[in-house]
């Protein structure tokens, strides 16, 4: 799961139910382009649908603009819960991660409904909001979602940003420090991630192969520059040709580059990059997080790393451990997330708040 808009001014807040439905956007990466606004509805397929090869619940809603097709899934909120714990999480998972899951994807789910209520589509199955990929839910899953059906995390009366991540190696990370902006319910708490996939990594790259993920001709050095209160990679010092960059950084929207002058050698860019930029233009999987350190050789540069995500809210593989060490969602939940509550989403159902 990641995450896109982090500052919230005034919103209108209408509570879904259990009952209702979800439009998901079909997407292979979140690199994928988004519909635009003249995007138009061509056909919709109702009964037992397939996309990809992958069966799913509701029906398919096609649309067409300048850039090409896109498939949208109208799905009841329920099944579409479901089908996130199956994708997010292993399928035979402790139960009671398995529902403090259910209630974060229920949750997050139904933020974003609500901020996305006129727009073609409300969330998208890739990592950019939460991975969804069909009607693939094991029965202990089922169990877990109907086991918590409709409860939901609000604070101050209204559902949270539920923001989770895979693994965090040791503590979790501050909102703020990551996107700029936070809410009181997100902080950096104790996790205990052992036995994860990602506990430790290694990821090599050329310096050309960074230089083009940027966008950057003539990279010839990166660096740390700063880290965050917890230890994460905040920015980058790179070191490029001034010669010029072509395009000049056109994918990099967080990269500063005032010039730098080198003795006789000529004319260098010093660029600020931001760790999470980085990630983002290498590749999720290919950059696990910015928990890393760093080492460069002639030849390549080497990041030794540990977790995977952004490390912010709920970790999935610290909740496993909590519910093995026989912690119940509520408790799992609590920690995660101090200061909330869990309310089933019917007792909230039709009010509103500005």
């Amino acid at each position: 799961m990641f995450f896109i808009l982090i500052f919230i001014f005034s919103i209108s807040f209408e509570f879904t139910s259990a009952d209702d439905t979800i439009k998901i956007l079909m997407m292979d990466s979140p690199n994928d382009p988004l519909p635009s606004e003249k995007a138009e509805r061509i056909e919709d397929l109702e009964g037992k649908v397939f996309f990809n090869g992958q069966a799913y619940s509701g029906s398919l809603e096609i649309m067409m603009d300048e850039n090409g097709l896109y498939v949208i899934n109208n799905i009841p909120f329920e099944k579409y819960v479901e089908g996130v714990v199956a994708s997010e999480i292993g399928r035979d998972w402790e139960l009671e991660a398995l529902k403090a899951q259910a209630v974060i994807s229920r949750t997050y789910a139904i933020f974003h409904k609500n901020m996305n209520k006129e727009e073609s589509f409300h969330l998208t199955s890739s990592v950019l909001h939460q991975a969804y990929k069909g009607n693939n839910a094991a029965p202990l899953i089922t169990r877990a979602v109907e086991a918590t059906r409709g409860e939901i995390l609000i604070y101050e009366g209204k559902p949270i940003n539920a923001l989770y991540h895979s693994t965090c190696e040791g503590k979790t990370e501050l909102p703020e420090e990551v996107w700029g902006g936070g809410f009181p319910y997100l902080k950096s708490v104790e996790c205990n991630c052992k036995n994860a996939p990602y506990e430790h990594w290694q990821r090599r790259f050329t310096l050309e192969e960074i230089g083009k993920a940027l966008g950057i001709d003539g990279m010839k050095d990166i660096s740390i520059a700063s880290y965050t209160s917890t230890g994460r990679v905040k920015t980058l010092k790179a070191i490029a040709e001034q010669n010029p960059p072509s395009p000049p950084f056109s994918k990099g929207g967080n990269i500063e580059s005032p010039p730098l002058e080198k003795g006789d050698v000529g004319g260098f860019f010093e660029m600020q990059i931001k760790a999470t930029e980085l990630r983002k233009l290498l590749g999720y999987k290919e950059l696990p997080s910015t928990n890393f350190s760093l080492t460069t050789t002639d030849a390549e540069v080497i990041f030794d790393g540990k977790g995977y995500g952004h490390g912010v809210g709920l970790s999935q593989w610290g909740a496993l451990e909590m519910a093995k060490e026989g912690k119940t969602y509520r408790e799992i939940l609590e920690h995660f997330y101090p200061g909330t509550t869990i309310i089933n989403d019917e007792e909230l159902h039709s009010k509103k708040y500005n």
